[in-house]
């Protein structure tokens, strides 16, 4: 008998779309960078600052955005930021210099800063507990896919029709996401006209946005619970943008490939980390369900991700064959995407009433990691002249990654501040 899809897996399905989405949104430029670049008489150094402008408030606004999500709701969040990165996408078309640049870019983190934050709060909501980090392999799994696809994706559309339009067409792709998702969602799952009580019996209770504005923030304890999450993700995140912006570059300088060649090397790498990243979130959901053990079931998917790729990282440091090395570097991604599901479910696990504030502060360190990873990477090169000291200091940091991984505890769930008797909600255990 064939299986059902349920709402839940519908509204999952939705957010893939998104990440997908998104991370194209995000790295197209770099394919168009060098059409970009020569129409607008573009220096290098210039250009390397319209791609770096994405990250800063990107970084600077996941846990506001993250808040933004808890108390607006994913359903109005995710429309209004959808808008601000279609809109953004579609106006890269129509940059006309540097400032114009900097400018859309900027934009564009600004929409994209909220929303995958936003999208972990709506899938604290929408999802039972013991499917928080499959969900999460799932929907970064999706990002990763989007990120291998984008240059053949936008290489094709700006051969068919040239780089401002790419820039269009994806942008319209955005609305199209944004109106379905405002169609199709519900922030309570019980107001979804396809939810079913069977269904509705596994999910969380619901917060709705008027309790969740009487909810105050422990910022202190959350804070203290979530740095150590954050770290980690730092160390995740800066060995994590080594391959998003410096791979090319490495399998080009280091082993004459041609730009096709290296193109292809690097995608065939970074599909590795899709696989990586459903399995990490489904295994550790397993193990969760099997021992009843969130604190085994999310530290040893860690460990593990980051023991590996330590250890597969190593020969770039000792080797110079370039088909060890693919494999070497495949599976150094495999393992350090274990790990993403996971970081993104540890917030939710821990504060489920504020998953969104709690997600955006532990996204924080991907986020500074982006800024400073790049920029110090090829400041190494340059210092060096040889790329094995940069990836000593990513190798470093996974190491330091496992060992303050051991001080992470997601099994106890924050606490809210006391409220008085008459202030608790009986069917949410929360203030009214």
């Amino acid at each position: 008998m064939k299986r059902k899809l349920t709402v839940g897996n519908k509204v999952l399905f939705l957010l893939c779309a998104m990440y997908f989405i998104t991370y194209i949104d995000r790295v197209n430029i770099a394919t168009a960078a060098p059409f970009m670049q020569k129409d607008l008489n573009l220096s290098t150094t210039e250009m390397g600052i319209i791609l770096s402008a994405f990250a800063y408030p990107y970084a600077f606004l996941q846990i506001f955005g993250g808040w933004i999500g808890d108390k607006v709701g994913p359903k109005k969040t995710l429309t209004i930021v959808g808008a601000v990165w279609s809109v953004t996408t579609a106006l890269t078309g129509m940059v006309s210099g540097i400032f114009t640049a900097i400018i859309a870019r900027i934009g564009l983190g600004l929409g994209e800063g909220a929303a995958f934050p936003t999208a972990t709060k709506a899938m604290s909501q929408w999802l039972p507990k013991d499917k928080f980090g499959y969900a999460q392999g799932i929907v970064h799994s999706a990002s990763r896919l989007g990120n291998a696809v984008a240059p053949p994706i936008i290489a094709l559309l700006i051969v068919a029709f040239g780089w401002r339009e790419s820039f269009f067409i994806m942008g319209v792709i955005s609305v199209v996401w944004m109106f379905i998702w405002m169609w199709y969602f519900r922030d309570n799952p019980k107001n979804h006209p396809k939810m079913t009580a069977e269904e509705l019996e596994n999910l969380p209770p619901y917060v709705s946005k008027s309790e969740q504005s009487k909810i105050p923030i422990p910022w202190k304890a959350l804070s203290r619970r979530i740095l150590p999450v954050t770290f980690v993700d730092f160390c995740y995140g800066w060995t994590l943008w080594v391959y998003l912006t410096w791979l090319p570059s490495f399998l080009f300088t280091s082993y004459n490939l041609d730009i096709k060649n290296s193109a292809l090397f690097s995608a065939g790498i970074l599909l590795s980390g899709v696989i990586g990243d459903t399995l990490g979130g489904v295994i550790s959901d397993k193990i969760y369900r099997k021992t009843g053990n969130l604190k085994l079931a999310r530290r040893s998917m860690l460990i593990v991700g980051l023991t590996g790729s330590f250890i597969f990282l190593l020969p770039t440091l000792f080797v110079h064959n370039l088909t060890l090395i693919a494999v070497s570097m495949s599976l150094a991604f495999f393992f350090l995407e274990l790990c993403n599901a996971v970081l993104w479910a540890i917030p939710m696990d821990i504060a489920p009433k504020h998953a969104g504030t709690a997600s955006g502060m532990m996204n924080t360190g991907f986020g500074v990691a982006g800024m400073l990873s790049p920029v110090v990477f090829g400041f190494l090169i340059a210092v060096s002249g040889n790329w094995q000291v940069p990836f000593i200091m990513s190798i470093v940091l996974l190491g330091v990654g496992v060992l303050v991984t051991l001080t992470i505890d997601p099994s106890k769930q924050l606490t809210e501040p006391d409220l008085p008797i008459d202030k608790i909600n009986p069917e949410t255990k929360i203030g009214v």
